[in-house]
Parts: structure tokens; sequence; C-alpha cells
């Protein structure tokens, strides 16, 4: 749900970008439908995508016992090639909305992954 939220506060800008954002769930229409009202989604979230089935299509990782597809984004150019993509196993590891803004606009990467890369960095030392 919070990275429903987070490309819903970047919509702007993404439209700006000439980027459609579209959002797939395992969840019923009326889960989909509520979802999309808390985050006041303005572009599509599809529904009721079925574990393996559909993950398999596009690669993504899935939970059997819980009927889950793990987050997986991609970012699609113009001529539908894949510019870049991210495959969860958990958790954690999702394409944040200001990290597809950079590829998008090919600037380096001054998102917040690139923040979390930099504070890792530190760490280590």
């Amino acid at each position: 749900m919070r990275q429903l939220a987070d490309y819903q506060a970047h919509i702007d800008q993404f439209k700006e970008a000439n980027v459609d954002i579209i959002a797939l769930s395992v969840d019923p229409l009326d889960k989909a439908k509520e979802m999309a009202e808390r985050v006041k989604a303005t572009f599509p979230i599809g529904y009721g995508l079925e574990v393996p089935r559909d993950a398999d299509k596009v690669g993504a990782y899935w939970e059997e016992r819980r009927k889950i597809i793990h987050a997986t984004n991609f970012i699609i150019d113009a001529d539908k090639k894949v510019r870049q993509a991210c495959f969860a196993t958990g958790p954690i590891g999702r394409i944040v909305a200001e990290d597809a803004l950079c590829v998008l606009y090919k600037e380096p990467r001054k998102g917040k992954l690139r923040e979390a890369n930099n504070q890792h960095r530190r760490l280590r030392r």
C-alpha cells in the first residue's frame, strides 16, 4: 500500500513525463477498490491475479501458502522494452517513485536508493 501511495504522491511528475502507472494485485475487486480509495489512486489497479499462473508469466516470486505475488516492478519504455525491473522476494525491494523518475529522465540515481547505498557504505567503513 505504501508503494501505491508513493506513486500517487508523484503522479503529476509521471504525467509530465507522459508515463502511465498501472498496478496489479491478487486481491479480489472489492479489496482492490478499497485499497485504491485508501491511497486515492488515480491510476488503474488490476485485480484477481492468480498464483502461480500470473506470477510465472512475469517471473515474479510468489508464495503458495499465502497466495501472494511478491512486489515486481517494471519500467517499460515507449518501444515496449524493459528499462528497469525489480523482483522482490519479501517485504523489501521496490522501485520507489523518485528512483523511477530518475530512470525515466536518465538522471544519475539520486533518489532514495542512492541515499540507502550511501548510508550502507558509511556503515561499512
